[in-house]
């Protein structure tokens, strides 16, 4: 595994070097490329400015800023650049605060944290320790690709898992969605059946299939069109029908979920 960035974790006069890994694989995932459908050739783009209908090269292209419709702030590289902030190489934890605090729509990237070399275990082992029989998790800050980010830091087994968080501004408020201020009570009766078939449908989060389906349709799809097979195609599933009773498609559910892990 190849760590994406090394430096420090800080907090009041601790410092712990520890490098950084990316959490998610993406070596599995399936990426096509465009082509023409006449004579299979690639697709490629050239930016063109709309006002005068020429091509433009990279070098003659600067950032604006619509503050108003078709009024632009216009921002060179170099004053672009001048607003970047200077790497520190170290996170530095400014807060801790508990978990549950922290509401799962904040979670934006996730990445593993390890210690960079043998001098820096005794203190990050001594970290991960304190993360986990205090509950907590550390605030701090990040900068990467000279951005800066706000960052949790959470233990997990042997190692840290930071979380890049979104800041408040791009979290939409949930109050907003509509109609959720209309809901009716359910029935008392129908809140006990819900509930007894969310019991019958309960397991552990290891157990879950996280099969990609999706994904395992479209590698077959490619071998079939690699070996010149005819595609074929899954027929749809019949539609689902609406549901009149609630109380029946309860008890049905139940049923069905009974026999399914009996």
């Amino acid at each position: 595994m190849r760590s994406v960035w090394k430096g420090h974790i800080r907090f009041s006069l601790v410092t712990i070097p520890v490098q950084i890994f990316n959490a998610v694989e993406t070596k599995g995932n399936i990426s096509f490329k465009q082509l023409h459908e006449e004579d299979g050739g690639s697709i490629g783009y050239k930016k063109y400015c709309k006002k005068c209908d020429e091509v433009v090269a990279s070098s003659d292209i600067i950032k604006g800023f619509e503050y108003e419709p078709d009024t632009f702030a216009l921002l060179t590289k170099e004053e672009l650049q001048s607003v970047k902030l200077k790497s520190t190489r170290a996170i530095d934890i400014e807060a801790f605060v508990d978990l549950d605090e922290v509401h799962p729509s904040r979670y934006e990237h996730v990445y593993f944290v390890g210690p960079e070399g043998e001098i820096a275990n005794k203190t990050f082992g001594l970290l991960c320790k304190t993360l986990k029989d205090t509950g907590k998790a550390g605030i701090g800050r990040i900068i990467l690709r000279d951005r800066e980010d706000v960052v949790m830091i959470t233990p997990h087994d042997n190692a840290l898992i930071m979380y890049k968080l979104r800041f408040p501004y791009e979290i939409r408020d949930i109050a907003k969605v509509p109609d959720t201020d209309t809901l009716a009570d359910p029935e008392e009766a129908e809140l006990k059946l819900a509930k007894q078939l969310v019991e019958t449908l309960s397991t552990t989060f290891d157990k879950i299939d996280f099969e990609d389906r999706y994904r395992d349709a479209l590698i077959d799809l490619v071998e079939q069109k690699v070996a010149g097979k005819e595609v074929v195609t899954l027929e749809d599933e019949e539609q689902d029908k609406p549901v009149v009773d609630i109380m029946d498609a309860l008890k049905q559910s139940i049923e069905a979920s009974k026999k399914k892990s009996a």
